[in-house]
């Protein structure tokens, strides 16, 4: 097939994503893959239950566009009682094919050519190339290391008229730290008077360790009423393939939102929906942390012996480790190496930079059966 010579790439500089390249790597080489984030154990046999029931009943054809409305009201009643904000579910609550295509929708309404976007490194991969598309500028800010910090001075400092949107990112990935109250007043300081708008970015809100809190935009009211808040179902209910996340905002916020969703997916799977709707009347089915923790502490235990350093992970279902006691190779070299050679993989840290830095560190998801960790950590101890 020919193609037209003058074919320009939107997105010169992006290739298949780290996460592709290195499950594909281990499925070759039949490596033990604690790269990509998602569970090797299995979806809630109730839940399951619940998808096949509505299934079975005949709910199989397009949901409304925003969402079915009972899972809608399942959602504002849970952010009310957890966050304390209250938003209408019919016109500030939709369901989305993923928080991925939350975050696409959320900055493709509201950024447009030459505004910046602040992005701060190691951050998700998926922001930067979606400012891009929209002719948006990404502006880096690099968190501080080994705590992996905002320095809000240097936020002060770049701001400017131009600067359409903030993201952030807490619960972290892929470094696993939090955002505290401190962090969430100073941005609202920072963005008061001002027409920023916030994209937060919650999706593991539900997996935070040792007795810390997770502090969403939708709590302090200064950012609820210019911001975007992402979350994920796939994530708190261990079903990655699923697709299902939701975001929150304000009407004028959702409005614009909505005028991207509607073009991009429509709308969602309609039994999966009101499957989620039953299952979060159970408020046990959202308390994952402890399960989560246990996770941590076990891969961190069994590995403890080794010659990777660990990185604090408050939250999330990665732990960074340090490498530098073992060899110097760039990460992406030695990521490849430890799946090709040692049959562990994970993602290296560079890839996450828009510089590339590395910091010789590797992360590793522990969403994983304790057999699968003992397996990995025993490789990773003969190291």
């Amino acid at each position: 097939m020919k193609y037209p010579n003058s074919l320009s790439s939107k997105l010169p500089k992006v290739e298949t994503t780290i996460f592709s390249v290195m499950s594909a790597l281990a499925n070759e080489h039949k490596a033990i893959n604690l790269s990509q984030g998602f569970p090797d154990f299995e979806v809630s046999k109730e839940l399951i239950s619940l998808v096949n029931k509505y299934m079975s009943k005949g709910y199989n054809q397009y949901a409304p566009m925003a969402g079915v409305p009972e899972l809608r009201k399942v959602i504002a009643d849970y952010i009310y009682n957890k966050y304390k904000t209250e938003y209408n579910p019919e016109t500030e609550v939709t369901v989305t094919s993923g928080a991925t295509q939350a975050l696409h929708a959320a900055i493709s309404s509201v950024v447009r050519e030459d505004d910046e976007v602040l992005i701060f490194t190691p951050a998700y991969d998926s922001y930067a190339p979606v400012v891009e598309l929209n002719g948006g500028k990404p502006v880096y800010i690099q968190l501080s290391t080994p705590d992996y910090k905002i320095d809000w001075d240097i936020v002060k400092r770049v701001i400017n008229h131009r600067t359409r949107m903030i993201i952030i990112n807490t619960p972290h990935n892929p470094t696993g730290t939090l955002l505290d109250r401190k962090d969430m007043e100073e941005l609202e300081k920072i963005t008061r008077n001002s027409n920023i708008i916030i994209l937060s970015d919650e999706v593991y809100e539900h997996i935070v360790f040792d007795r810390k809190k997770h502090f969403s935009v939708t709590s302090f009211p200064g950012l609820a009423e210019r911001s975007f808040a992402i979350f994920s179902f796939g994530k708190t209910f261990h079903a990655t393939g699923w697709k299902m996340g939701y975001c929150v905002a304000p009407e004028n916020l959702m409005r614009e939102f909505r005028k991207v969703h509607q073009y991009v997916v429509f709308s969602c799977n309609t039994a999966v929906q009101y499957a989620i709707a039953d299952f979060m009347q159970k408020p046990e089915n959202l308390n994952i942390s402890k399960m989560y923790q246990q996770k941590r502490d076990f891969f961190n235990s069994a590995i403890k012996d080794s010659r990777f350093e660990l990185l604090p992970s408050s939250g999330t279902y990665f732990q960074l480790l340090d490498y530098s006691k073992i060899t110097d190779e760039h990460d992406v070299d030695f990521a490849k190496r430890l799946t090709v050679e040692h049959g562990v993989a994970s993602i290296p840290i560079s890839v996450f930079y828009h510089s590339e830095l590395d910091n010789k560190v590797l992360r590793f998801c522990f969403a994983k059966n304790e057999e699968t960790l003992l397996k990995a950590s025993d490789i990773l101890s003969s190291i």
